[in-house]
């Protein structure tokens, strides 16, 4: 793979870093205010309270994941598998919250972002298999 395209990977991974980071702050640290604008209600239940803020620890976790990518998205091929399905994961959840009524339509930042970002690592596949590289 050309430094040039080692470069656009690591700059979507920083990205992605950010992302995730950007909702962990707004998931994990301020959990009720969140969950408050995704579901259009209050978190009042202290389990759905730990379990929601688990969730968003979650991201948090994917931000580390993404900024180790970034410094040589060659080698850690693995945590983009994990991030990806993750992503797709998210996405189609929030989907289903979405199309059941239970969500609101702000839910849709985090589908079309995390669907893009899931099309993006799609992408680095293809490129790393076209370009001989190893996916593991």
């Amino acid at each position: 793979m050309e430094n040039k395209e080692i470069t656009f990977f690591r700059t979507l991974f920083i990205i992605s870093a950010i992302w995730n980071l950007i909702g962990a702050i707004f998931g994990y640290f301020n959990t009720a205010y969140t969950f408050q604008g995704f579901f259009n209600r209050e978190l009042s239940d202290t389990l759905y309270y730990a379990i929601y803020q688990g969730a968003w620890g979650t991201t948090l976790v994917y931000f580390i994941g993404y900024s180790i990518v970034a410094y040589n998205p060659l080698r850690h091929t693995g945590i983009v598998i994990v991030g990806g399905i993750g992503k797709i994961g998210f996405a189609i959840s929030l989907l289903k919250l979405y199309l059941s009524d239970i969500a609101g339509p702000v839910v849709f930042i985090v589908i079309i972002g995390d669907f893009i970002f899931a099309l993006l690592f799609l992408y680095y596949f293809f490129r790393l298999f076209k370009t001989g590289e190893p996916i593991l």
